[in-house]
């Protein structure tokens, strides 16, 4: 067991009550626990702030959380002392569950842990756990897209959105992207998305002209709703219709004709149950590829702004921020 002799100081951001982000959340100094036998300590490099933080702080969530406790779903860390043989100081590792990552240092099991290749930008693998892993199983995991069939999804501008386009690009997968504004469409032929259209009917109306004929494997819904539709109507018979998000915080309409007549499957992804459940081989195998795939450059999210734990509500109002290009993370 490798450890620090100098036991390092810390922050983190915390939660005692759920309710809104900038009202909830406080700052402390901490001490971070040193590893017992199977867990490391990690100095936190980058951590996002995604909407499903956002919806744990406010009570949301699918999973409600102990209070008080430390938001944070994933990031990037060095590995500071170990417990493990598996892992060493100065080890790159990402969180593979939940671990508080909105702090300076967390302690965490160490087979809750991913190691990351050299050379890897730590905000880009802050980053790498849930996006490109969703779009990952979105492409393979319920019915696999192969090469050469199309594939349709609404927000495609969104984080997934952009994974799933570069990863279909690099698989010879076609893409038909929806989008809510003009000027998000010319970025994402550039990343290798094949169609772009506005997200309304018109838009529909262009999709299945520049289709001509052909339908679409799979569907991908972020938004719900009439959106959520749309995309449903671009699928041949047998597609399989997979929601992972709820943007437009509108319910799915299902047409009887869709399902009795062209047999549409619905199912849900939430990449969460997936790492949880599946064999842990499966598991890095997947987040293997895909790192080396952000290594390589050909897998990227796009980042806006980094903050650190101190600026916790500049960060926030950047979320809403209409200029915002990309993600928001802590570098603690």
């Amino acid at each position: 067991m490798s450890s620090d002799t100098n036991a390092p100081t810390g922050k983190h951001l915390i939660i005692r009550q759920t309710g809104k982000p900038a009202e909830t959340l406080e700052i402390e100094d901490f001490s971070p626990r040193p590893p017992e036998t199977g867990e490391v300590l990690v100095r936190i490099l980058a951590a996002p702030i995604n909407p499903a933080d956002l919806n744990t702080i406010e009570g949301t969530y699918g999973v409600k959380l102990e209070l008080p406790a430390t938001p944070g779903v994933e990031g990037c860390g060095e590995v500071v002392a170990s417990g493990d043989s598996a892992f060493q100081a100065g080890d790159r590792v990402i969180f593979l569950r939940r671990a508080d990552t909105w702090a300076t240092h967390t302690t965490v099991a160490a087979d809750s842990l991913f190691k990351l290749p050299p050379g890897i930008d730590p905000l880009q693998a802050a980053m790498l756990k849930v996006n490109p892993a969703t779009a990952w199983r979105l492409l393979h995991g319920i019915e696999a897209a192969v090469k050469g069939d199309w594939i349709v999804q609404n927000a495609g501008n969104s984080a997934v959105g952009r994974c799933v386009i570069q990863l279909a690009r690099d698989l010879g997968i076609r893409t038909v992207s929806f989008v809510r504004r003009a000027e998000l469409m010319d970025e994402l032929r550039k990343l290798g998305a094949d169609h772009v259209f506005l997200d309304d009917d018109e838009g529909l109306a262009a999709a299945k002209s520049a289709l001509g004929g052909a339908k679409a494997a799979l569907a991908f819904n972020a938004v719900g709703g009439e959106s959520a539709l749309r995309v449903m109507k671009l699928l041949r018979e047998g597609g399989t219709h997979i929601t992972y998000g709820a943007m437009g915080r509108k319910p799915l309409t299902l047409p009887n004709g869709l399902l009795i007549f062209r047999d549409i499957r619905v199912r849900g992804l939430w990449v969460t149950r997936w790492v949880e459940n599946a064999p842990a081989a499966e598991v890095h195998a997947v987040y293997q590829d895909l790192a080396t795939r952000v290594a390589a450059g050909r897998l990227l999210q796009p980042v806006d702004t980094t903050f650190s734990l101190d600026e916790y509500h500049q960060a926030l109002a950047r979320l809403d921020a209409p200029q915002r290009a990309g993600k928001v993370l802590f570098t603690p």
